[in-house]
């Protein structure tokens, strides 16, 4: 499918996702990318830029399309991610500051301890767009590597933990099972779903990443809200729910179940290793490990369907398993953050109105400041005249 869908005869707009990061949201359209991100003093400030490629040409390959938007997804969410996390550095330096000069302390996290939280949180806290090719721009080289990061963490908390927490079930229990046999893999599949909502429950705990989520429930607010064809008002944004069927938390869910179902059938299939048996658990991992791919293209075509043809019905119930999971990882927002999602979606469609009716060349990325969202409201409306 495209970027745009076609309705009544007319081109209607075209898809949008987004990404909660630090104090800030990213939005993402076929032609535009944005981060917006609330500073300490209470201004936003905005990152902007085109996406300089244009349509992949895996963007129309069922399953292949699936692993390519999720690569071009992890890419732009390392972008978003450095940039939030520069700008609350340097809030959070200035507060240390701050602090030390009037005989204090602050007692928070490290930054880097923050982001790595966030990088694992980023799993979590998208609604994608349908694939719209690479996201190349002018820092892609520079980002941090959050995809290197991702595979580790899908390795270890999709493959790896599960595996080996069922194996010591299994032994505790004396169950005795086969490492290969449908009654491991579903054993597997159970502690895969314990381990993800186990750590969606603690992170959650976590008050930056807490204030995160609470970022993913304003990203998924104002999506709704664009999708909707209402004006995009804070007051608009607040009646929306916080949940999104194309989130990445649903497409995690997905996965999860996919897998289990995946790994029942062709566990069995799987050449048994000699050995000790910690080498056999370690060999089994690493044989799981190259359908990755396979597993999320399958998970992303579903997802894919699920969100264009259940969305009323009785198939609605495909969506509730993520729907369930969502309300870990949103939380209600308050009206400033409502704010910085917009601020991101109306910078975003600003690029899609401007790129395409004036045929705005490729730049480099526009950072705008803003004491306040009004502000930016009104720089907006002078822009457009």
């Amino acid at each position: 499918m495209s970027d745009s869908k076609v309705e009544n005869g007319t081109a209607a707009r075209p898809y949008i996702g987004g990404q909660a990061v630090l104090e800030g949201v990213m939005m993402r359209s076929p032609s535009s990318f944005a981060v917006a991100v609330r500073r300490a003093d209470g201004s936003i400030c905005i990152r902007e830029r085109p996406v300089t490629t244009g349509p992949s040409k895996w963007a129309k390959v069922p399953l292949v399309r699936g692993m390519a938007t999720l690569v071009e997804s992890l890419k732009l969410g390392s972008e978003a991610l450095k940039f939030s996390a520069e700008l609350y550095e340097k809030d959070l330096d200035a507060a240390e500051k701050a602090a030390t000069k009037a005989g204090g302390a602050l007692s928070s996290l490290t930054l880097p301890l923050k982001a790595f939280g966030l990088a694992l949180a980023n799993l979590f806290t998208r609604a994608d767009a349908e694939p719209a090719g690479g996201g190349g721009g002018e820092d892609e080289g520079r980002a941090p590597n959050t995809g290197a990061i991702m595979t580790i963490v899908a390795v270890v908390f999709l493959i790896a933990l599960p595996q080996l927490l069922a194996w010591g079930a299994s032994s505790l229990f004396h169950l005795e099972l086969d490492l290969r046999s449908a009654k491991f893999q579903l054993l597997t599949g159970f502690f895969k779903l314990v381990v993800v909502l186990g750590y969606l429950s603690i992170i959650r705990r976590v008050p930056e990443i807490r204030r995160v989520f609470q970022y993913h429930g304003a990203e998924h607010k104002t999506i709704s809200t664009y999708e909707a064809g209402d004006a995009l008002l804070v007051q608009n944004a607040r009646k929306q729910t916080t949940l999104h069927p194309r989130c990445g938390t649903t497409f995690l869910v997905m996965t999860v179940l996919v897998s289990i179902i995946v790994w029942t059938v062709l566990g069995p299939l799987l050449p048994k290793v000699g050995g000790p048996k910690l080498v056999e658990q370690l060999a089994f991992i690493a044989m799981k490990i190259p359908f990755l791919p396979v597993l999320a293209g399958i998970t992303f075509e579903i997802q894919r369907f699920t969100a264009k043809y259940c969305l009323t019905g009785p198939l609605k119930v495909l969506l509730y398993p993520g729907f369930l999971v969502q309300k870990i990882t949103t939380i209600e927002p308050d009206d400033d953050q409502l704010e910085i999602a917009l601020a991101s979606m109306r910078a975003t469609i600003w690029r899609e109105q401007v790129g395409v009716d004036k045929a705005l060349p490729a730049g480099p990325a526009e950072v705008l400041a803003f004491p306040s969202y009004a502000s930016l409201v009104e720089a907006e409306a002078i822009r457009a005249a």
